[in-house]
């Protein structure tokens, strides 16, 4: 039975998925989604993808919300592309159906004439060429699209950023001291209850395997600890 799959994709976990997901299912309510928390443009570094690529079959669909989940570099998605095209695996993007793998079958199927056995067969064969290469060119405009929207994004990122500086903004964490997280409150609390070197009863070791941090967290929570006694 051919499956179909829905690709999913965001840079950061703070962006939402569920609009891509709802598209998806809206259309095709049996596929198979896939979810991927993935920043970066190179597809072989996307590890749900890989995953996907490796075990989809001839006949099999993938379904995107837009081409731009696929791949936001126009060369790498559009060998992508023609990879999965040539293994017979449908693709559809839902924002550019002109793209679809079955709309490039159909325009080489169309355009592919028969020859005729006459000196007409030379005009013919420009004419099949023509077709196919005007029909691969949609695709990588698609692509080309995609990845210049990136490199805009990150223009403007950019000039935003100069424009800050020169408006006397601070651009980032501000300095001084770490935010305290609750985990390391919690653990520092701990070491300060059960640390001989606080009054407590157990050497270092059995404090970590108590309170379960790393070796070197532990003794970076000391020194805070210590840092904290000496300053008071």
């Amino acid at each position: 039975m051919r499956a179909i799959y829905g690709y999913c994709r965001i840079s950061t976990a703070k962006q939402c998925i569920s609009r891509q997901i709802r598209n998806i299912m809206a259309i095709y309510p049996d596929a198979v989604i896939v979810q991927e928390v993935f920043t970066g443009t190179k597809v072989k570094e996307r590890p749900e993808w890989m995953k996907l690529y490796t075990k989809v079959l001839p006949g099999d669909t993938i379904v995107f919300d837009s081409v731009s989940r696929m791949s936001r570099d126009a060369d790498e998605g559009f060998r992508l592309y023609e990879d999965l095209y040539r293994k017979e695996v449908d693709l559809i993007f839902l924002n550019e159906p002109h793209i679809n793998t079955k709309t490039f079958r159909d325009a080489i199927a169309h355009g592919n004439i028969e020859m005729t056995g006459t000196k007409v067969d030379s005009i013919l064969q420009g004419v099949n060429q023509y077709l196919m290469e005007l029909a691969r060119e949609q695709i990588k405009i698609a692509f080309d699209q995609s990845e210049k929207e990136v490199k805009d994004l990150q223009k403007r990122t950019k000039e935003g950023m100069q424009t800050a500086r020169l408006q006397g903004k601070h651009i980032g964490r501000p300095a001084g001291p770490a935010r305290e997280t609750q985990k390391g409150v919690r653990a520092k609390k701990q070491i300060q209850k059960y640390s001989k070197d606080f009054g407590g009863t157990l050497n270092d070791m059995e404090v970590m395997k108590l309170i379960g941090v790393s070796r070197n967290t532990y003794y970076k929570y000391k020194r805070e600890l210590n840092s904290f006694v000496e300053v008071s």
